[in-house]
C-alpha cells in the first residue's frame, strides 16, 4: 500500500521575495507597513517592518497572515461570510489572532488553485493599501491575490 501525504510549501526564497515586493510596493507609494509572510501551519517564514510603521501594527500583519493561511481566503471577506449573524461575530470576535478586515491573502501554490500553502498579512496603511500591498507581493512570484 502506498501512502502518501502531499501539501504544498512556501520556501523561505518565495516568502522573503514577497516579503520584499510587498514593502517596495508601500515605499513607491510612501506607506509604511509591516509584512508577515507564514506557511500553511502559521509558523512565520518571513517578517519586514519598514522603519516608521506602527509598532502595533507588527502584531496585526502577523495575524492578517495567520488568519489568511488558517482559512484560504482574504480577511476582508470573513464579515461577509458571517453576515448578520450577531452569534458568529460575537464568537469570532473572541477568538485570538483572528482579523477580519483586509490586508491578509492566502498564498495559493499555484496561481487559481485551489490548495493554499500560506497567507500574507501588511499592516500599517489602510486595508485597502494593505491588501494592494500584499497583491505586489503574490505578484512578484507569479501569484494572484
Amino acid at each position: 500500500m502506498n501512502l502518501q501525504i502531499n501539501q504544498a510549501q512556501i520556501s523561505w526564497e518565495a516568502a522573503a521575495t514577497v516579503s520584499q515586493a510587498a514593502v517596495r510596493h508601500a515605499e513607491a507609494n510612501g506607506w509604511r507597513i509591516n509584512v508577515a509572510v507564514v506557511d500553511r501551519g502559521g509558523n512565520m517564514m518571513s517578517f519586514l517592518r519598514m522603519s516608521g510603521a506602527f509598532i502595533h501594527s507588527i502584531d496585526i500583519a502577523i495575524d492578517k497572515a495567520y488568519t489568511a493561511a488558517s482559512f484560504g481566503f482574504p480577511t476582508k471577506d470573513w464579515m461577509s461570510a458571517i453576515g448578520h449573524d450577531d452569534g458568529m461575530k460575537f464568537g469570532f470576535s473572541a477568538q485570538p489572532r483572528l482579523i477580519v478586515f483586509g490586508g491578509g491573502l492566502p498564498i495559493r501554490a499555484v496561481a487559481d488553485a485551489g490548495e493554499w500553502c500560506g497567507g500574507i498579512g501588511v499592516s500599517g496603511a489602510t486595508d485597502v493599501q494593505d491588501e494592494e500591498c500584499a497583491r505586489a507581493g503574490l505578484a512578484a512570484i507569479g501569484l494572484a491575490g
